[in-house]
């Protein structure tokens, strides 16, 4: 763990000292805009969700392609949320077509990170997972954002505390891990380290209920609560796999009618995508190395090739097994 007074990198210590003087900690935080950095699948479905919840929304992603191509994704999504409701008599057309006209209304984007931070009441991240890009992020958008912002990354894996201290604003930070699909996914994990202030969680956690999603508060511990435990459990899965006692159909099998999981590790690695579990381990693996529950070494291996082959999953059409969008073709 590091507190805010050691790691600082130059652009957050100089700015510690006066940023603590314009914000007090009994600061009301009124979240009436949300703002959403990286439009990918996270992204996305967490500007969909404010959206839809009520809020205004705000996003920017690195490019103006990976913005456009956002958004039309968050069109698509309501869209087929539209036909689903039309479809099981739910609502009209003309509800459906309203419902989505207003939704994309509350939604604006620009490729310039000041679009987010000039209003946004909570900033949340969800660029890509890589620990020195979003420390980099994090000090760029802590002399950014407003002084009354709560900044927020969707980070599974990496330390919050981290980000917070690399921010300068570590008493209005926290995490805010989402979970993919963001739109069916009931859980958030919301995560606090030891500056992050109390009335900040509780800012947040009204926010999560507004969105209609369930929030469980957790200490900045590796992989959280979700993770910690996930993990471990889909590393152990393919390395069964690697070292050959077993396929991966017998796996997924094995625990979906053995221990009543709705899907198998294998299956659940490709869906989350084998390029994620890889980075996460390899974090974990850096970081603790004298923990023994992260020593995985030849569900590694195994994971590395796949990634250099692009054989991530579900978003590449080949992992553990073929994918057609979101359809398991086997092997």
């Amino acid at each position: 763990m590091f507190s805010v007074s050691t790691m600082l990198r130059p652009a957050a210590a100089a700015r510690c000292g006066l940023r603590a003087l314009s914000t007090s900690a009994s600061a009301a935080y009124d979240i009436k805009t949300v703002g959403v950095v990286g439009m990918g699948s996270m992204g996305h479905g967490v500007a969909q969700l404010c959206a839809q919840a009520g809020y205004n929304v705000v996003v920017n992603d690195a490019t103006q392609a990976g913005l456009d191509h956002g958004i039309d994704a968050i069109h698509k999504s309501l869209q087929l949320v539209g036909a689903r409701g039309v479809k099981k008599g739910k609502m009209e057309q003309a509800a459906a077509d309203e419902m989505i006209a207003e939704t994309m209304s509350r939604i604006s984007g620009d490729a310039q990170l000041s679009h987010v931070t000039d209003s946004a009441d909570l900033i949340i991240e969800a660029i890509i997972e890589n620990r020195e890009i979003k420390l980099d992020f994090f000090e760029q958008l802590g002399g950014m954002a407003k002084d009354t912002a709560i900044l927020a990354t969707n980070t599974s894996s990496f330390s919050v505390t981290e980000m917070a201290t690399a921010s300068g604003v570590a008493n209005r930070f926290c995490g805010l891990h989402y979970f993919n699909p963001v739109q069916i996914m009931k859980l958030v994990e919301v995560i606090k380290t030891d500056e992050t202030e109390p009335e900040v969680i509780t800012a947040v956690n009204e926010f999560v209920t507004k969105t209609g999603k369930t929030s469980v508060s957790c200490g900045d511990t590796p992989g959280f609560i979700v993770n910690r435990l996930l993990v471990p459990y889909l590393a152990q899965g393919v390395g069964i796999l690697a070292r050959g006692d077993a396929t991966a159909q017998d796996i997924d099998t094995a625990m979906c009618l053995g221990a009543g999981h709705p899907m198998g590790p294998m299956t659940l690695a490709d869906y989350v995508g084998n390029d994620v579990i890889l980075s996460c381990m390899q974090g974990w693996v850096d970081k603790y190395p004298d923990d023994p529950s992260f020593q995985t070494p030849e569900a590694i291996a195994l994971l590395e090739g796949m990634v250099a082959d692009n054989k991530l999953g579900r978003k590449t059409g080949q992992g553990f097994y073929r994918w057609e969008g979101s359809k398991c073709l086997g092997v």
